[in-house]
């Protein structure tokens, strides 16, 4: 497709030379065929050699082998090295060019940074390992930021990065600094704990942020007043949390942690964070532990106002957010305390009905299962829910769901609900559910 592409565009090429404008428009400046890519045909920013011996610039060949191609666009012979070789003659030649045809409004391209290889990664690597046995933090906490620098530098670092195995390795420099005096520590620790959140997600890095200390470590950053290193902390937890059951229970004996979690929702600091917060709490509520654990934690989320935060948040959030609060939700409705609370919000009927058909198949199955909750659970004479349910088109909605189709235990709550439903069907109108304009709201 790429060889195609390139064919087409040099036959535009050799038909009509393509010319570059001046601001002004009244001249135009042609480029020097040899600056120009052979892939792309544009002016090349950063020019780089293959071992076939033709110069490309470098974000074109670098997407031409990441495609899955090991020959040279041009020669089509195989590349004896995938590795790009920085052209320094041809980028000084394209910038000495663009000075001189400045008048025209051509701008110097920038000298590019070399990308970080795999070599001057473990080279990195061998350095922070030192700087931690020898203790010395200042050493370590300047190599991190150089980590974190070459990452964010370029997607292609970071990966680079990963793949050399980098979070592993500060994840072992966080828990070594966690072990030792932690007041002293707070700075080092502070930064891989920044690094870290650029890198991951990556395996290795769950084994030594696991930990006692380094779990710890990461809750006291968590509940910090400073709101970069909370969203860092919240993050890295989101990676250690869904892997293990005990990584869970760990996270749930630290004092705090929960407030900390709720806080990051009542009070967003940017959408990952609150999303990341929303997996975390997801996983808690719906861990293996006991049952009368796992009832203390589903109250300990009710008392502090979960199940009203997330009703508000339901109504306009976007997809993955949505998805992931009514999970949550439909965790905390395994208990009384929680469907109670779901009982009396004025939002949770209208939200739940709304949701079976506005936003996922993932979306429709959890408020599904949630409607299915409350409703089977339902104790009020009058109906209370299944009423109001009705009246929200829940039953019109339900029949829709069977038609399209959806899996089989979603079916089978929807066929249970329709048969509830159906009982108070003939004693109640239908009401517009299009929105929630005519809704009182708690808050």
């Amino acid at each position: 497709m790429m060889i195609s592409t390139w064919r087409k565009r040099r036959a535009a090429r050799l038909a009509g030379k393509q010319r570059l404008e001046s601001e002004t428009g009244d001249i135009e400046v042609t480029v020097p065929n040899h600056f120009r890519c052979p892939v792309s045909l544009d002016l090349m920013n950063d020019p780089v050699t293959m071992s076939s011996g033709i110069t490309y610039d470098r974000e074109s060949i670098e997407k031409w082998i990441e495609a899955g191609n090991v020959t040279c666009p041009i020669t089509n012979k195989v590349l004896r090295s995938l590795d790009p070789i920085p052209n320094h003659t041809i980028r000084k030649m394209i910038q000495d060019w663009c000075i001189a045809n400045s008048s025209y409004g051509i701008e110097r391209i920038p000298t590019p940074r070399i990308p970080v290889s795999s070599e001057e990664a473990l080279e990195i690597h061998s350095k922070i390992k030192t700087a931690c046995r020898q203790g010395d933090q200042a050493g370590c906490q300047n190599l991190v930021a150089k980590v974190k620098a070459l990452a964010k530098e370029s997607e292609r670092n970071r990966r680079c990065l990963v793949a050399a195995g980098t979070a592993g390795v500060l994840s072992s420099a966080f828990e070594d600094f966690s072990k030792a005096s932690f007041d002293d520590n707070v700075a080092v620790l502070k930064e891989i704990l920044s690094g870290l959140a650029v890198l991951l997600p990556h395996d290795k890095a769950t084994t030594y942020l696991a930990s006692d200390a380094s779990m710890d470590c990461v809750v006291w950053f968590l509940k910090s007043e400073d709101l970069s290193t909370r969203r860092n902390a919240v993050l890295v937890l989101k990676e250690l949390v869904p892997l293990d059951n005990r990584n869970v229970d760990m996270l749930l004996e630290i004092e705090g942690a929960m407030e900390a979690l709720f806080k990051l929702i009542k009070a967003p600091i940017c959408p990952s964070a609150t999303k990341a917060s929303l997996l975390i709490i997801y996983h808690m509520v719906m861990s293996s532990s006991s049952s009368p654990t796992k009832a203390k934690i589903v109250a300990k989320f009710v008392d502090l106002g979960l199940v009203s935060l997330l009703l508000e948040m339901l109504v306009d959030a976007e997809r993955s957010t949505c998805e992931k609060a009514l999970g949550v939700l439909d965790g905390i409705c395994d208990w009384d305390q929680g469907r109670e609370k779901a009982y009396n919000h004025a939002l949770t009927i209208p939200v739940l009905v709304r949701k079976i058909h506005r936003v996922s198949d993932l979306a429709m199955k959890f408020s599904v299962s949630i409607l299915f909750k409350l409703c089977i659970n339902e104790k009020r004479e009058n109906g209370g829910v299944l009423v109001e349910a009705i009246q929200r088109n829940a039953f019109e909605k339900l029949l829709v769901l069977l038609q399209v189709g959806c899996d089989d235990r979603t079916r089978e709550k929807a066929t249970q609900l329709l048969k509830l439903l159906n009982v108070y069907r003939g004693r109640v109108d239908c009401i517009d559910s299009v929105d929630f304009k005519n809704l009182k709201r708690p808050f």
